[in-house]
């Protein structure tokens, strides 16, 4: 899902705040921290002036040096080198604990904002614009906050405590360094203009890159099979075209802010230093404070110029901000607090239901009464809306029209924890996540004791596979599973469901990716834990739905026979002809 609405700087700033608060005495101090240590790096060039002038007026007297003075003069200098040290350490420590506090709650705020989000949502973005936010868009933000921030600060605190040591040496001197500041500004504010969008381009071509590398790898194995590495490599290396151009194009057009206000500072700088020779030949200022002033001119310059070079980390941080908060500003899904509990399923029925994605009606009128302990077997060619039937039951996507009810309730009326704990869902596609084969399994129940795992994966017939495995049940499964093969996998994946001890079954087309003697293993024990259950079965295999009390063939969204397997044949439509293509050999 792409937002093309951007969000402002300070709607930005807004979100962040909201993060930050509860560090907010921590950065606080942090920040009063780097303005101490800005006043006190603003009073060495006046110290340091006082020494050499000092020295200069006891010359001028023919006079020995007044050492007590000098030394009196360097205690000082020295203190505030210690206040100083003490100040950025300070700084640090309380700076970085707020800042990374603020970013673990940022992380923690897109995680739970995933975990809420409507399926729908996750239809229409790509993976790797997720992972983009999690860790590129997040780090950018991290690292502008931890190193940008106590920089502009700084910035800022020293141009104002040095431009005010300047105006006290001497106004002439100090107004000729700052004609050339409304200029400085003016190039600043352009430049800036001009490459915020590109930086905003940046980042979306990265998440794009990012996209693209997360697809490939997860196709590695298909695209080998094909021999399209090289398609592949061509279709990478245009992404990582597009990143280099927007990431030349915003990086040059931001780094143009410091040569350009460099040349007038220069030029500012020669012309007060004459003016600051002239004034100490005068007598109006003395020598001391020429050199305070001189060193006055390079240190506002550094805050200038650490603007204009942080323009670029600043603009790429409010690119991530933007994209951040208007990720964690999508809708989420709409919950209810149960109005009743259902224990037992007695009866689930479809009721005039209609539904579709975005504008187009995919079901128009659907109609099912399903009894406890039935088992409802869906049929039918790719995209007829198999899978979309049940995902209305759980409400990953919610009715346009008609309902859907439960003993009696419309499911709508049910929090989506209260619905969604009495199925079990078994996919074609297994999900084992990093860690044991036993914490894998008790995924569906995290209480369960150890002879219930065990006693799942009897009835799944995976314990026996289980027990030839060097380490059993705390066999770690690797990140993406490979250690273990994709039937096993599927009958842990049942294992893992029938610990849950589901009212309603949904099984999705969950024998097609094992071999024959697999499925034999797994219909065996789904044979035997699915008696007085309510199960959905969809499946591609008409030979593992034979027996089920009713079949529903869907076609284009609609229920165009119903009936059993018996019933079905006799009709000599839709089902007869699926099922004697399939078995007609």
């Amino acid at each position: 899902m792409k937002e093309t609405k951007k969000m402002k700087f300070t709607e930005c700033l807004s979100h962040l705040f909201v993060f930050i608060k509860p560090y907010r005495f921590k950065l606080l101090f942090g920040i009063l921290m780097v303005i101490t240590a800005q006043v006190t790096f603003a009073l060495n060039p006046t110290v340091e002036g006082m020494i050499t002038t000092q020295l200069a007026s006891d010359i001028a007297a023919h006079q020995p040096v007044q050492v007590d003075k000098v030394i009196h003069i360097l205690g000082i200098l020295f203190s505030i080198y210690i206040v100083k040290t003490i100040s950025q350490f300070l700084m640090a420590i309380f700076m970085t604990d707020a800042i990374q506090k603020t970013m673990f709650d940022v992380r923690n705020a897109i995680e739970d904002k995933i975990h809420h989000l409507p399926v729908s949502y996750f239809d229409k973005e790509k993976t790797g614009e997720l992972l983009s936010r999690i860790t590129n868009d997040v780090d950018t933000l991290s690292n502008a906050l931890q190193q940008t921030l106590s920089r502009v600060i700084s910035a800022v605190c020293t141009f104002t405590f040095v431009l005010f040591m300047m105006f006290r040496i001497n106004v002439l001197m100090t107004c000729i360094i700052l004609v050339a500041l409304p200029l400085i500004a003016f190039l600043s504010k352009y430049v800036v203009k001009k490459s915020q969008p590109l930086f905003d381009d940046q980042q979306n071509t990265l998440a794009d890159l990012n996209g693209t590398i997360n697809e490939l790898y997860d196709g590695y194995s298909e695209i080998l099979s094909y021999n399209q590495q090289k398609h592949a490599l061509e279709r990478f290396q245009q992404d990582n075209e597009r990143m280099r151009g927007a990431s030349f194009k915003a990086q040059f057009v931001s780094s143009l802010i410091n040569p350009l206000c460099s040349l007038i500072t220069y030029l500012s700088i020669g012309c007060a230093s004459l003016v600051g020779c002239l004034q100490v030949l005068n007598g109006t200022i003395a020598l001391g404070q020429l050199q305070a002033f001189i060193r006055y001119i390079w240190q506002i310059n550094d805050p200038i110029s650490q603007i204009s070079q942080l323009s670029s980390a600043v603009q790429s941080a409010f690119s991530a901000m933007s994209r951040l908060f208007t990720f964690l500003n999508q809708p989420i899904e709409e919950d209810v607090v149960s109005k009743c509990q259902i224990d037992e399923v007695r009866t689930i029925e479809f009721e005039h239901v209609q539904f579709g994605y975005d504008d187009n009606l995919l079901m128009k009128d659907v109609n099912i009464d399903v009894h406890q302990g039935q088992t409802i077997a869906i049929v039918g060619p790719t995209g007829a809306g198999k899978t979309t039937l049940t995902n209305l039951l759980l409400r990953f996507y919610d009715v346009k029209g008609g309902s859907i009810k439960i003993n009696g309730i419309d499911i709508r009326k049910l929090s989506y924890h209260d619905l969604r704990k009495l199925f079990a869902l078994v996919l074609q596609d297994t999900w084992l996540f990093e860690g044991s084969i036993e914490q894998n399994i008790a995924y569906g129940n995290e209480k369960a004791l150890k002879n219930e795992i065990v006693e799942a994966a009897k009835q799944a017939n995976v314990h026996h596979f289980i027990r030839t495995l060097t380490d059993g049940y705390d066999t770690l499964i690797n990140e993406e599973g490979s250690n273990v093969s994709q039937g096993e996998k599927q009958l842990l994946t049942i294992a893992r469901a029938l610990l849950k001890n589901p009212e309603v079954w949904i099984l999705d087309e969950a024998t097609s990716s094992v071999d024959t003697r697999l499925e034999r293993r797994l219909q065996s024990a789904m044979d035997r834990v699915m008696e007085n259950r309510t199960c959905f079965v969809i499946a591609h295999r008409l030979s593992t739905i034979i027996n089920a009390d009713k079949i529903l063939v869907l076609e284009h969204g609609d229920i165009v026979e119903q009936g059993t397997h018996e019933e079905l044949l006799n009709m000599n439509g839709v089902y007869a002809r699926l099922y004697n293509a399939q078995f007609a050999k």
